[in-house]
């Protein structure tokens, strides 16, 4: 009898425990009102205006943006003549690529970061490397594994193309006189596209470098237009800022329930806050290396390459002043930015998997455990701490990032290459 009764306990007490993990009814979140004021926060209502762009005066030019909306989907920018932007950051795609490692005329060693929103960030790429839009721009023409050209070779594009040429007088003025010879000239680019830009003279150098930096320029204001549009977790949270009420019908509870973790015990909201979810700073969150890679050093790296540039903020062909470059001149260097990789914006994100600056995690579940077990660092330390959350928790997570999803709210036509 007394043997029954253990096991009848035992039995009661296991499944007990498993629903404690595994199920749950959750109810409604009890919101307080310092918790509705952070939620509003995130709302896409509280996004601000593009913030301006000192060192690109022509950033909301209209006529730009078309110069750049061709330039995003010419083929012609690359060494095989059949890469351009869009190969990479594919509009369908959330303006990624759907791939671990970028695949341009070779495959790269990082993922492909969406370019949704991008404009209301201060850095670009993983590590920080540019701080500008434009120069971000410029970078992937002349990398081996993604455009692979040279600039003379885009600059001439731009001379020789009757349209290309009309739109980029109409916004800067006056082109330069390119040389016909050489064929291809770079600083960066092999030993003979080296020979060939040394062999160029300073003033044609610096004709050369304005016309590309201008490209890069129209590249950026046409990059402005894609803006995140909204979502269901917008018009929860717009919805629950005009209510009393804690349920408006448009979460359900387990979703309510993610959101609650979201801002409480996750801790999501310490890195991924503000209207598109992210602070746009570089955190170093233990995420393994790259299959076949040394550990990234990331940001520490990064912002030494920065301020490296020709093409930043403070560079000769920037149009900000001294005191507009803020954010390069006084960006942390120190010791505790190795490994550390900038924090991707959660819009769209069920749409832009793999996920990770290498593509290292192929599902939000993935992601979601490997910030609840945050395992030590390879380099330098992991700043993130471990969860504990249970399994049905991880679940109501993952059901909220799902309802981040939207269409873009950006005009249809600039989400297609142009006409000819």
């Amino acid at each position: 009898m007394n043997k029954r009764i253990l096991i009848a306990g035992l039995s009661t007490l296991f499944v007990s425990l498993a629903a404690w993990n595994y199920f749950s009814i959750p109810l409604q979140p009890d919101w307080t009102d310092e918790q509705r004021q952070l939620l509003a926060s995130l709302s896409l209502s509280a996004l601000p205006e593009l913030p301006a762009d000192p060192s690109n005066t022509v950033a909301d030019s209209e006529l730009a943006a078309e110069l750049g909306h061709a330039l995003y989907f010419d083929t012609r920018l690359s060494g095989n003549g059949s890469v351009s932007c869009a190969s990479c950051h594919k509009p369908e795609l959330m303006f990624t690529d759907g791939l671990s490692l970028a695949v341009g005329t070779n495959i790269g060693p990082r993922h492909t970061p969406s370019l949704v929103g991008i404009a209301y960030s201060p850095w670009f790429y993983w590590d920080g490397r540019k701080d500008s839009q434009w120069s971000q721009a410029l970078a992937p023409i002349e990398t081996s594994h993604e455009h692979n050209t040279d600039r003379l070779s885009v600059t001439r594009i731009v001379t020789e193309d009757d349209r290309y040429r009309d739109l980029y007088e109409s916004v800067f003025g006056s082109i330069p006189t390119i040389p016909l010879r050489p064929v291809s000239a770079t600083p960066l680019g092999n030993e003979p596209q080296r020979t060939a830009w040394s062999e160029l003279s300073p003033a044609q150098q610096k004709d050369v470098n304005q016309v590309f930096s201008n490209v890069g320029k129209a590249i950026a204001a046409y990059q402005r237009k894609i803006i995140p549009g909204r979502s269901r977790f917008d018009e929860y949270i717009d919805t629950l800022g005009q209510s009393s009420s804690n349920e408006n019908g448009m979460f359900s509870s387990s979703e309510a329930a993610g959101l609650a973790l979201f801002i409480g015990d996750a801790q999501c909201v310490t890195c991924h806050n503000g209207p598109l979810l992210t602070n746009n700073e570089f955190h170093n969150t233990g995420v393994l290396a790259i299959s076949g890679q040394l550990p990234s050093m990331g940001r520490y790296d990064g912002i030494r390459t920065a301020r490296e540039d020709p093409f930043n903020c403070l560079g000769l062909y920037s149009e900000a002043s001294r005191s507009e470059c803020i954010e390069l001149r006084f960006a942390r260097d120190t010791n505790e930015l190795v490994g550390a990789q900038k924090t991707p914006t959660l819009r769209n994100i069920a749409d832009t998997a793999p996920y990770m600056h290498g593509g290292q995690m192929t599902t939000l579940a993935q992601v979601i455990e490997h910030y609840n077990e945050a395992p030590v660092s390879m380099l330098s330390h992991n700043e993130a701490k471990p969860l504990e959350l249970r399994p049905v928790q991880l679940r109501q997570l993952e059901e909220l990032l799902l309802t981040l999803s939207a269409p873009l709210a950006t005009e249809e036509h600039w989400l297609l290459p142009p006409a000819n």
